[in-house]
């Protein structure tokens, strides 16, 4: 053991990463249908990692956490900015039922079992995983007029019974937001989460990576001319089904220049470009369709184009396209649209707003002369905009030092609220200027994770020791407490949001009830079930209510308990 505890006190970092692959690792295993998770598999290998004895900067937590805040409100922006309003009373009153029954809780087991007010206020802090209540309870004991040994006392049993309590108000967040919530409501968090994307893309299928579908909408095919005298573009206009266009003339072994004027002769080759039923259609009156033919085959891109032209702005896609010229229509095709980074169905009524992306469809000229009217081409980049994150991260940080003071009770969101707001309204930022703030999927996925196991991790690394040490020294009654601080207030919120609230989709359920609680672990293990951002906005919501409501419960039990 000692030439473990001597490599760790050489190089602490290796606790940090052996905890992260021991915990997916045992995340891994299921028992039956139940499986831990990575995130709650690591701070169970860094609790055990740490009885080797490891000392580790902190300031190395609180980057991870910042990164993976940050990464979470950045993607959920746009969705969260709109979903505030009359709809947002459900996450309110969320949060508050948590906030309540955590107090009553933590009085009630006070007055039982005759617990002094520093260690009801630690139990609070530790079971509700909510660090701030260790300093307003420690200033509210202050203001107590009890003499100075007695004040030092109750504020150093505050952190003693934070650090037995906070390992599993950490954990048992894990367990009951994810496996007990599940089973509560006997719905998965997965199946609820894709359901309710489906919902918000409007019947738009989204093909993951590597799919594509078997008969594509738009398509090129050839086509022989089986007789002399119609032009290009009395051909074009008479596409019935939807438009399609000619883009290379072959005739006699030589390309011919595509002219809407030229007339069409017999035994030309000709590619038709379109929508497929169009094609399709019109093919058959061109001529017999050949499989192939040399030099007749032409280049199509795909482009996102920022839609920045005001004269395109809130106006129906019907207004917009009865208004263009045909020349300008020519070859190009509009094949998707998004907003806030959700697709949108392309039908007449739909109304184009600032930040709309369209995806143009046609050869690499047609579409660069459409986007210079339209606004800037979206080239895909694996580059991180670090000037912008770097900004956004330096801005929720600062966020976070602000204090504001309701009487001699300090309020503040930290350094994770100040990143969660800096990030939504980064996010929100991006979704209206596009060319600014690129980030990868791939790169904020690996933010997200890291960033929330690794914080994780470090939480055991520097809990884990002294937690168990206090356990056996005091017995298990006090840890104990704290698993009823933990459970309790989540299953009156779990009984409140089914009942009463009525939530229907478990992925938005859950992530509500993981932000009430402002437990990051179990949020993050909430958001790799769902695999997809819609548990976010709900927890963005009930996590910034939270770090209020929470705090300001150190002040509250030392006058209650």
């Amino acid at each position: 053991m000692d030439w473990l505890r001597g490599i760790l006190h050489q190089a602490p970092e290796i606790a940090l990463f052996a905890a992260l692959a021991l915990g997916y690792g045992i995340g891994k295993l299921r028992f039956g249908s139940f499986q831990l998770g990575g995130v709650a598999g690591s701070l169970l290998a860094a609790v055990l990692i740490s009885q080797v004895g490891v000392q580790i900067d902190s300031g190395i937590k609180a980057v991870l956490f910042a990164l993976f805040i940050y990464a979470v409100g950045f993607e959920s922006g746009p969705q969260f900015f709109r979903s505030l309003g009359r709809q947002s009373i459900k996450e309110i009153l969320m949060a508050a039922v948590v906030a309540i029954s955590g107090l009553v809780t933590v009085v009630v087991l006070a007055r039982v079992f005759h617990l002094d007010k520093g260690l009801a206020a630690g139990l609070a802090a530790g079971g509700m995983t909510q660090s701030a209540i260790i300093g307003t309870a420690g200033s509210a004991i202050e203001k107590l007029g009890l003499a100075a040994d007695e004040v030092q006392r109750m504020q150093a049993n505050v952190a003693i019974g934070y650090a037995v309590t906070y390992i599993f108000g950490s954990f048992g967040a894990i367990l009951l937001c994810v496996n007990v919530l599940q089973w509560l409501t006997g719905r998965k968090i997965h199946d609820d989460a894709i359901q309710a994307e489906q919902e918000m893309l409007k019947g738009v299928h989204v093909y993951g990576a590597g799919e594509s579908p078997a008969a594509p909408d738009l398509v090129g095919r050839i086509f022989k001319v089986k007789q002399s005298g119609r032009t290009v573009a009395d051909l074009e206009a008479s596409a019935q089904q939807g438009p399609a266009t000619i883009e290379r003339i072959r005739r006699k072994n030589a390309l011919v220049g595509v002219d809407p004027q030229l007339v069409l002769e017999a035994g030309d080759i000709v590619l038709l470009v379109g929508r497929r039923a169009a094609v399709v259609a019109l093919g058959a009156s061109i001529g017999d369709e050949l499989q192939s033919a040399e030099d007749m085959d032409v280049v199509m891109v795909r482009r996102d184009v920022s839609i920045t032209n005001s004269q395109y702005l809130n106006r129906s896609v019907k207004d917009i396209l009865d208004s263009l010229t045909p020349e300008f229509k020519h070859g190009v095709y509009a094949v998707a649209l998004t907003r806030s980074g959700s697709p949108l169905p392309i039908t007449p009524t739909t109304l184009i707003v600032p930040g709309d992306v369209v995806t143009l469809f046609g050869t690499p000229q047609d579409v660069q002369n459409a986007a210079q009217s339209v606004g800037p081409i979206l080239i895909p980049s694996d580059k991180t905009d670090f000037v912008f994150h770097g900004l956004g991260i330096t801005v929720g940080l600062l966020i976070g030092l602000l204090v504001l003071r309701i009487g001699s009770i300090p309020i503040t969101l930290g350094s994770g609220g100040g990143a969660l707001l800096a990030g939504l309204l980064f996010g929100w930022w991006r979704s209206r200027k596009h060319t600014l703030g690129n980030m990868p999927t791939a790169a904020s996925t690996l933010l997200r994770d890291l960033g929330l196991a690794g914080f994780v991790a470090m939480v055991g690394l520097q809990s884990g020791q002294q937690a168990v040490s206090t356990v056996m020294e005091q017995g298990l009654s006090l840890f104990l407490m704290g698993m009823v601080v933990t459970i309790v207030p989540l299953l009156i919120a779990m009984l409140f949001g089914k009942y009463v609230l009525r939530y229907e989709n478990v992925a938005v359920f859950a992530g509500a009830l993981s932000g009430a609680r402002s437990a990051n672990p179990a949020f993050g293990e909430v958001l790799d079930k769902a695999g997809n951002a819609i548990p976010t906005v709900p927890f963005a919501i009930t996590y910034a209510l939270a770090n209020v409501f929470l705090t300001l419960l150190g002040p509250l039990v030392i006058a209650f308990a």
